[in-house]
């Protein structure tokens, strides 16, 4: 997708130097476009913690590079195979929720732990995050593919007028590496001159939706309102939503989501009004490891500084009385019976373990 006319990529290896693998600081959008550099293994892991990359498959692709990196610095001070699998575990720690970066990882580890001479390993470390990376965006390509004739068709029912999508926190392209997952089908509609409009939750604490899926949405034209997270119901219950559009950090073999907190009371919205709502995601992100996400997921508490402090254009400002108690829960779990759909690469199933398995009848992940 394009920032200013340019297309990028979240994440990309340095052209002529793959030594240096390059992200875009969402930290700083959108009031400034930054490029960070990585160079160690310590500054993805950071990269990843700190939020200067996020979302789920971005997420999991960096820790990739990240596993690329700490090979490219090794320093014989341990056993290679030890080393490996010290910066496996490690890395994995980083984020609980999101199951793309184990994933990513538990492939860089199955690709490498044969291995046994460094240059080697770390040249195809390289390899396989590029093609993760490049996995990541055939998906999404295809989710949008495949979640497109959804907008079609309430298109159809209302000749002229636009179609309204709301959507929550960040599930664009930069939340995976290009086109986006619940945003995926947004712009094919948009290329295809189906006329859309998208609802945007502000998404606090971190404004991922105010900050970020406003400031993709701008950069492509597509038009948007931003509301404040507590509007949705309002406008489901005035006819104001056709469907609802989110994505997930991990969803179980069963079909509960689990995504950014806050997602779940959309979904109780959209069932009490009659609103579809859709999830779009990759394989990546569906953990077949699991039945059941309330009691199965592990939900990250993030630090209490993101709700004391509201971050804009002129820095932090306090937003709590000093000493306040506060609880920063970062996702929520939303069960699989409030879930019209799961829009993934493969296509559309319903949320239930049936139809999952149906459409991916090995479980077990198939790119070694």
């Amino acid at each position: 997708m394009n920032i200013n006319g340019q297309h990028f990529h979240t994440i990309w290896a340095e052209a002529g130097n793959y030594n240096i693998i390059r992200v875009i600081d969402q930290q700083k959008l959108p009031f400034e476009f930054n490029i960070k550099t990585l160079k160690t293994f310590s500054d993805a892991k950071e990269a990843i913690s700190k939020m200067t990359v996020r979302g789920a498959p971005l997420i999991g692709v960096t820790a990739a590079y990240g596993i690329f990196l700490a090979l490219l610095n090794y320093q014989n001070d341990k056993p290679l195979p030890v080393y490996l699998k010290e910066m496996c575990d490690d890395m994995k720690t980083t984020r609980p929720t999101a199951v793309n970066l184990a994933y990513a990882v538990d492939i860089i580890y199955r690709h490498l732990k044969n291995e046994t001479d460094v240059k080697r390993m770390t040249n195809r470390a390289f390899n396989k995050a590029e093609e993760l990376k490049h996995l990541e965006i055939d998906y999404c390509n295809a989710i949008g593919e495949h979640g497109l004739p959804l907008i079609e068709q309430i298109a159809r029912q209302k000749p002229g007028k636009p179609v309204n999508i709301l959507t929550h926190c960040n599930a664009g392209w930069l939340a995976s590496i290009d086109w986006g997952t619940a945003l995926a089908p947004v712009y094919k509609a948009h290329l295809n001159g189906i006329p859309v409009h998208v609802w945007v939750d502000e998404t606090r604490p971190r404004n991922q939706g105010s900050r970020l899926t406003a400031f993709e949405l701008q950069q492509q034209g597509v038009p948007f309102t931003v509301i404040p997270d507590n509007t949705g119901g309002h406008l489901m219950q005035h006819g104001k939503v056709d469907m609802v559009l989110v994505g997930s950090d991990r969803t179980t073999r069963t079909g509960d989501v689990c995504n950014k907190i806050g997602t779940y009371l959309k979904a109780l919205a959209a069932f009490d009004n009659g609103v579809p709502f859709y999830v779009a995601l990759p394989s990546s992100s569906i953990d077949f490891s699991i039945a059941n996400g309330l009691t199965e997921i592990p939900i990250e508490e993030r630090n209490f500084e993101e709700v004391q402090f509201i971050e804009g254009k002129g820095g932090k400002v306090q937003v709590t009385p000093d000493d306040c108690p506060i609880a920063n829960y970062g996702f929520d779990v939303t069960p699989a019976r409030l879930v019209a759909g799961l829009i993934t690469e493969r296509g559309i199933c319903e949320a239930t373990e049936k139809e999952i398995s149906n459409l991916f009848p090995n479980e077990k992940r198939r790119l070694h």
